[in-house]
């Protein structure tokens, strides 16, 4: 990986409804330029997120989605409004910040959740968006949730007795787990909103902890965990506002665009099956199946990513 690096600038731009959505660039600023979609929905991004780019080929753009991270008001606040936080909202917010700084097409990076938001963003602007680099594909249909908060609990059955049990109620199915966790995390009472997030954070980590990660979910701030937790349920709640299986449905908006998706076979939280399903449906992308790597990835798939970024790289649009 590349050095870390600064921000050469950065600011909040003010995306309507309230919300202030803090960014920063990195890198070149003559450089190709990149933006970084973060996962979670609600993990907000990271100063290290830049590491994959070469800072001499490209400017980088991270931005904090709306309610986490810098951005404001943060949904680690009860108060904060959460009906103004939808997928629609969030493909709206990057394509003003894109304005914001001038660019005409840019590539765009990310994992987990962040595929799905790319997604949803490429096939609203395809025009917009020169590359795409995905890891860890979701596209966050119902079926995937259920999968998540609910399937993958075979393998992890007493963790999941317990995440159930946190819901304080008899749930048996992912979509009555995720929408009570989602009514707990927005509870005046803080010991019930502290507990939610607590018990949501366990069964992120079990699901993970085959990877050696330790607890990437549990071991974040206060306010960042109720912050992720609150969205998060608040996401997979309404299954994101999207039609099921609409991105894939819809991914022949996206020929022209080349495409690298990175997946690990032994990704329990986010099946290997969904980034198949997208390579064929989106002729222009190619799929690296990454053996021994899982939801978190491994040395190995951050070797892929950046070698394709820094093929991408070469490919500089037209000033």
């Amino acid at each position: 990986m590349y050095p870390e690096g600064k921000p050469y600038d950065q600011g909040m731009l003010d995306v309507g409804d309230g919300n202030l959505v803090h960014w920063e660039v990195h890198g070149n600023p003559a450089g190709k330029p990149a933006l970084v979609v973060h996962g979670g929905p609600g993990s907000g991004c990271h100063p290290r997120a830049v590491r994959p780019f070469d800072p001499d080929r490209y400017r980088v753009v991270l931005m904090d989605q709306r309610g986490c991270g810098r951005s404001t008001p943060h949904a680690g606040d009860p108060t904060t409004d959460m009906t103004v936080n939808t997928t629609r909202h969030l493909v709206a917010d990057m394509e003003r910040l894109r304005v914001h700084l001038g660019v005409d097409r840019w590539l765009l990076y990310g994992g987990s959740w962040g595929s799905t938001l790319i997604l949803a963003y490429a096939e609203r602007h395809p025009d917009r968006v020169s590359e795409i680099v995905i890891s860890a594909v979701t596209t966050t249909r119902r079926s995937e949730i259920a999968w998540l908060y609910e399937g993958v609990g075979r393998f992890f059955p007493e963790a999941w007795e317990r995440f159930r049990t946190g819901s304080g109620t008899d749930a048996r199915t992912a979509a009555e787990l995720v929408a009570a966790y989602a009514r707990l995390t927005c509870h005046p009472d803080p010991a019930i909103r502290e507990k939610a997030t607590a018990d949501w954070c366990a069964w992120e980590d079990a699901v993970v902890s085959l990877e050696g990660a330790g607890a990437p979910y549990g071991d974040r701030p206060d306010a960042a965990r109720l912050a992720l937790v609150r969205i998060c349920s608040h996401y997979f709640a309404h299954g994101a506002w999207l039609e099921e299986g609409a991105l894939l449905r819809d991914a022949h908006r996206l020929a022209g665009i080349p495409g690298v998706l990175v997946h690990g076979r032994l990704d329990l939280g986010g099946p290997l099956s969904t980034a198949w399903e997208l390579a064929r449906a989106w002729p222009d992308a190619e799929l690296t199946v990454v053996n021994d790597s899982g939801h978190l990835g491994t040395e190995a798939t951050r070797t892929q990513i950046r070698a394709a970024l820094d093929r991408f790289a070469v490919n500089r649009p037209l000033a």
